[in-house]
């Protein structure tokens, strides 16, 4: 027997009919454009929640009994999914503790604590999703409260899919294309298990982010598989270790799974913002950011791709804007040994830098009495394909050089 079908996400949608918005679908003139392809944007960071995390901690609060409901609920999250259940206690009167990681931005924290009022509890723990899903897991045991998984029970999921039908009802059609970021695994579990049934022809793809690619991993292992390394950057979707009951419903359900750099998510979430005026979190911009790079699409293809939240910090652009330079190849740091004497930085400027080249950082690495001393400079090009002329005028110039590449232990100190 299944552990989810489709008509339990039918359910889950009437159950939340008077609960959460119609988001909008917009066609996305850009990626139409770019592609040759019809591609529609499910708006989910238009939630109460400003993500489509209320549709599944609603649907699993509301169903609870009166006994459980007296005792009340506890989840982990790393934000988006605790505005949902905050929400949810609030509105039905639940008493809630929510395990927040140390990575949440306070942006998320803050809004938490209004969604719920007084009916939740924040406590802020561990590092990451799942080291304050550990501490959720051990005040269950304690309290005997009902846990609300952010992705990792039917329930949840079923309120998850509501997403892809409501934008289907939209679109008045299914697409020949669903693109679906992914973290745990709740948001396509729950379109697997509704498309599946109702329109089992269209294709599903899955986003990782290629730092957090837990669902990539347990697949090749057929099982869920906790990673070694986990890159935060993609807060909602920083999950180290797949979903137990997700896991087979996307394994049985035809899915392709592709994954995009955390570079490529900054690239589009500026885009986003200075096309098409969204405000995407970088969970969000997945599904965008893998078409035509991950993600090969059909020319007149019809693409639903789902923007799953927008909470996002803008104090956290200054690095977004930094790690999409990088990604363009627009932006590199050199260690270069100058010389140390008078005129000797006014020379490099002259003769290293293109005219439309600027030096974003410039910092002494150590000085010292010897003759030369390495500096760290940081070179911003106008086009990123002036990049081998750059390394050739450094060549030229002089003074010794080491590029850093990405890769570098040195290079995570800059982001």
């Amino acid at each position: 027997m299944a552990i989810l079908n489709a008509a339990q996400v039918d359910a889950a949608a009437t159950r939340l009919a008077d609960i959460v918005r119609t988001t909008a679908l917009e066609r996305n003139a850009r990626l139409s454009d770019q592609l040759g392809a019809q591609v529609w944007v499910k708006r989910e960071d238009q939630q109460v929640v400003r993500s489509y995390k209320i549709r599944g901690a609603y649907n699993l609060i509301a169903q609870l009994d009166h006994d459980a409901r007296t005792t009340g609920v506890v989840a982990a999250s790393a934000g988006n999914h605790a505005q949902g259940v905050a929400f949810a206690c609030s509105a039905l009167g639940v008493r809630g503790r929510l395990y927040l990681p140390r990575t949440t931005p306070r942006q998320k924290r803050t809004r938490i604590a209004a969604l719920g009022g007084e009916a939740i509890e924040i406590v802020v723990t561990g590092e990451t999703y799942d080291e304050a899903r550990q501490a959720a897991a051990a005040y269950e045991l304690e309290s005997g409260a009902t846990p609300v998984p952010a992705f990792d029970d039917a329930r949840t999921i079923a309120g998850q899919g509501t997403v892809v039908r409501e934008a289907v009802e939209q679109l008045g059609h299914a697409p020949d294309v669903v693109v679906v970021p992914v973290g745990g695994g709740g948001l396509l579990a729950g379109t697997v298990a509704w498309l599946r049934e109702r329109h089992p022809r269209t294709r599903i793809v899955g986003v990782e982010p290629a730092g957090a690619a837990c669902m990539a991993a347990a697949l090749a292992a057929g099982k869920p598989v906790p990673l070694a390394e986990v890159d935060p950057f993609v807060d909602g979707a920083a999950v180290r270790t797949a979903g137990a009951v997700t896991f087979p419903l996307i394994a049985s359900g035809d899915v392709e799974l592709a994954s995009v750099t955390e570079g490529q998510v900054c690239a589009e979430m500026l885009t986003l913002y200075q096309v098409e005026g969204i405000i995407a979190e970088p969970a969000g911009a997945l599904a965008t950011a893998a078409l035509g790079e991950s993600v090969i699409i059909s020319p007149g293809a019809d693409v639903l791709c789902i923007l799953s939240g927008g909470n996002n910090d803008v104090s956290r652009y200054a690095e977004i804007a930094e790690r999409a330079l990088v990604h363009e190849r627009r932006k590199h740091y050199f260690l270069v040994e100058f010389p140390q004497e008078p005129g000797a930085l006014r020379d490099f400027l002259d003769t290293v830098l293109g005219p439309n080249d600027d030096i974003t950082l410039f910092e002494y690495v150590k000085r010292s009495n010897r003759e030369t001393g390495p500096a760290l400079v940081g070179i911003e090009l106008g086009d990123p394909q002036e990049f081998p002329a750059l390394v050739s005028r450094l060549n030229k110039s002089g003074p010794r050089f080491e590029l850093i590449d990405s890769s570098s232990p040195l290079f995570r100190f800059l982001l």
